[in-house]
């Protein structure tokens, strides 16, 4: 029994002396000392998105913060960002509101701060392809902008400015003393920019971003303070109101279960703090009497179009000889190639194409038209620069018989074929073109292919059989050959001062 009793001190000796060694390792590589349970903590396992919130004795605590008027949408995972709806071209208001603590930021008390508020892509992968997306759409929409200032509607902004080579961006001054909420209108849609469309296909996201600067030492406004931004998706007039009733019966339809993964609707989004967009903010002087000259106010913006001078050179003619016929030249200046829009009626489009010389007008492509002023004015202005003009209804050859002329009857029959007259001089014909197939056009265009006054033509005759002559009517026309041949020859009118035409 003592022998027993000894062996199991033995194995329990040895039990503890084994687990102490196997501890003895624990702690080693974080340092020879003792180690505390905040140094375990550290460790890379125990790191979770617990490092993005702000450390003890700070206070997360904008200096502004802005709402927009627009409900978010129900179908939105926890912990996802907000998705909000908004239709194309209707006013949203976007409230700006001065977050301050009482002493915070005293330099700003009692100035103004500009704001800039975009639309931007919201994917990355279209972030930077944006200058190329934005020049296609500017393509597709000549003369629209991304972005809009509903100015009547808008309370408390000041000194409003667009800049024509930014269509989605607009800026303007406020004080954070005073209500401020600027009303936005996005024109562009969301299926604007995916690859297929087919219909049916998913948009992309837009971002709508605020960034709001102060003033430096020097007047402009180039101080960063805050920015902020939220998620939206665009869509053609009423189609939001209808994707967010889609959203919330689809919410209806889930279990309670399932519903506690989503976010509930609210009926405003409240923008998220975001860093700054990257762009350099345009100088901004408080005290200039008048904007700055890259800047019109939103009445006055035009569309921008590309710059000709990069396709082809700054011609300087003098615009005496490129527009004279109803061709244009490639070597047509800028002034000259707007003469000629105006002389072939499309003066609307003179504005669109302000800095366009001749060559620049005659690289666009018939789609590219067609984009630029629509399928109507777009195919009509292509044939002009094309030269296109309308086929003839009926072309006849004509020539004129000399006074001196004796040809015998069963002469004249055959002259349509011959190729001299009786003194052996060949006879000359002209083509005449008849856009209507009526005798007043025969004879006005032989009035004007030979010279004669229109009004002193009395009467056009065809010479029939046995040398009678047959009055030419509107249905004898529309039953000439196309490309007949005539000798034609004019006769005194009685009892007038005109003349008659006779067709042989």
């Amino acid at each position: 029994m003592a022998w027993v009793l000894k062996m199991d001190e033995v194995i329990e000796s040895g039990l503890v002396h084994d687990f102490d060694a196997s501890l003895s390792g624990i702690g080693q590589e974080l340092g020879a000392g003792a180690y505390s349970m905040s140094d375990v903590l550290a460790l890379p396992i125990f790191k979770q998105e617990d490092s993005s919130l702000p450390l003890d004795g700070e206070t997360e605590h904008p200096p502004f913060q802005y709402v927009m008027c627009a409900a978010t949408s129900p179908a939105v995972k926890l912990h996802d960002e907000t998705l909000t709806y908004l239709n194309q071209g209707q006013s949203y208001e976007i409230r700006m509101l001065d977050n301050r603590k009482m002493g915070d930021m005293p330099e700003i008390s009692g100035k103004l701060v500009k704001s800039i508020i975009r639309v931007v892509f919201h994917d990355r992968r279209l972030q930077y392809t944006e200058h190329q997306q934005l020049e296609g759409w500017k393509w597709n929409r000549p003369g629209d902008r991304l972005l809009d200032l509903d100015i009547p509607m808008s309370v408390g902004i000041i000194d409003t400015r667009t800049n024509p080579s930014q269509l989605n961006a607009v800026e303007f001054l406020w004080d954070p003393a005073k209500r401020t909420s600027a009303f936005i209108q996005v024109h562009c849609i969301s299926t604007e920019f995916t690859p297929r469309k087919h219909g049916g296909e998913k948009g992309v996201p837009f971002r709508i971003q605020v960034d709001t600067f102060k003033q430096n030492e020097n007047g402009e406004y180039t101080d960063h303070l805050h920015s902020a931004s939220c998620q939206i998706k665009v869509f053609k007039p009423k189609g939001a109101d209808r994707k967010q009733k889609t959203d919330r019966e689809k919410m209806e339809k889930r279990t309670a279960h399932e519903k506690e993964k989503y976010q509930p609707s609210y009926d405003t989004t409240i923008l998220t703090e975001c860093s700054p967009w990257p762009d350099a903010p345009t100088a901004y002087v408080n005290n200039s009497p008048s904007p700055a000259p890259t800047f019109t106010s939103p009445q006055q913006s035009t569309c921008s179009v590309p710059d000709s001078n990069s396709s082809s050179p700054n011609h300087q003619g003098d615009g005496s000889t490129q527009v004279s016929g109803e061709q244009i030249q490639p070597s047509a200046t800028i002034q000259e190639t707007q003469q000629w829009l105006l002389k072939n009626r499309f003066s609307s489009y003179t504005r669109l194409f302000s800095n366009f010389s001749g060559a620049d007008l005659l690289k666009l492509t018939k789609e590219d038209l067609v984009q630029i002023c629509g399928a109507a004015d777009g195919i009509r202005l292509y044939n002009s620069l094309k030269s296109r003009s309308v086929r003839p209804r009926l072309t006849i050859y004509v020539c004129r018989e000399q006074p001196s002329s004796t040809v015998l009857q069963g002469q004249q029959q055959a002259a349509g074929s011959a190729s001299e007259n009786g003194s052996g001089a060949p006879y000359v014909y002209h083509a005449i073109y008849l856009e209507e197939m009526i005798a007043s056009e025969v004879a006005r265009k032989l009035a004007l292919v030979f010279n004669i006054p229109f009004h002193q033509i009395n009467q056009v005759y065809r010479q029939g059989p046995t040398g009678i002559h047959i009055l030419v009517s509107d249905q004898m026309v529309q039953n000439f050959q196309d490309e007949s041949c005539f000798l034609f020859s004019t006769v005194k009118a009685e009892n007038s001062d005109g003349i008659h035409i006779i067709l042989k």
